[in-house]
């Protein structure tokens, strides 16, 4: 399953990159160091979630996803607000 999910987001991440290019956008090694850490977190909390469910732990499952989780997304929409602030600036 890791398999996949590493496939699908080497794609994506593929696919930022040429359309960034496309359109002569430049990210700074910071917002990409934000975004990243966001998507890792992110995917943490996602596994940390589903192995809780599978092992029958109910509350503990929610609060993966409030406690990386949400951190995680906060993270990423930083890394794109703070690109898009550079961008429109310029």
């Amino acid at each position: 399953m890791w398999f996949l999910i590493a496939l699908i987001l080497g794609g994506l991440v593929g696919a930022l990159v040429l359309w960034m290019r496309s359109r002569n956008m430049k990210l700074t090694w910071y917002e990409w160091l934000i975004g990243v850490v966001g998507l890792l977190m992110a995917l943490f909390a996602i596994q940390n979630y589903f192995a809780s469910v599978a092992e029958v732990e109910i509350s503990a499952a929610p609060m993966y996803l409030l406690v990386a989780g949400l951190p995680g997304v906060v993270l990423m929409a930083l890394a794109g607000l703070l690109a898009a602030r550079r961008r429109r600036a310029s």
